[in-house]
This record gives C-alpha cells, structure tokens and sequence, in this order.
C-alpha cells in the first residue's frame, strides 16, 4: 500500500509460488523486485534468481526484520545487494525504492 500511495504500479504475492506465477502471467515489465529475505517455500535469494530468469533486468531490493548483519553473517545476502531494514516509513522505502530503480 505504501507504495501504491507513492505512485507505483504493484503486483502483490502472498507466497513466493505466487510471485512466480504473477511474473510468468504478467504481460508487461516488471521493474523491481521487493522481496522478504525469511519466507515459507523458500528464501529470498532463490525467489530473485527465478525470477531475474524471467526478467533479466530486475533490479532487487531485499527487506528484512533481521539487521543487514545478522542476515549477511547467514550467507543470506551478497555484499551490495540493496536491503531495508523494518520496519520502515513511506518516505524511508519511497527514497529506497527510488535509489534501487535508478541505479545503473
């Protein structure tokens, strides 16, 4: 909701088998990819690798309660992958979501 007040356009999953059916049925680009790195089915990582097969040019933003530290210590997360931590507020993920998009 956060960022549909913003202005973008977002396809919602509860599930990460659902984010993968929403991306292979939609028709149009698919920008960003915001992501839990903790998830049921499988982690973060592995739903952005299936789905940068589908889009090649996503650009990730991995959200987590953890702290960047504790996740990256669990080999969760590479060095430089962009990551909010939550909770955070409507201009906090608006200037991060922005900063991920128009990196080159």
């Amino acid at each position: 909701m956060m960022l549909e007040r913003t202005g973008y356009t977002v396809l919602a999953a509860g599930t990460p088998g659902e984010a993968i059916a929403l991306a292979r049925e939609h028709a149009g680009d698919i920008h960003l990819l915001m992501t839990d790195v903790v998830m049921p089915e499988m982690n973060g990582r592995d739903l952005a690798k299936n789905l940068l097969s589908i889009y090649p040019n996503l650009k990730l933003l991995f959200m987590s309660g953890y702290t960047a530290n504790v996740i990256a210590h669990h080999g969760v997360l590479d060095e430089g992958v962009q990551f909010i931590q939550k909770p955070f507020s409507k201009t906090d993920l608006g200037v991060k979501v922005r900063a991920v998009l128009d990196r080159k």
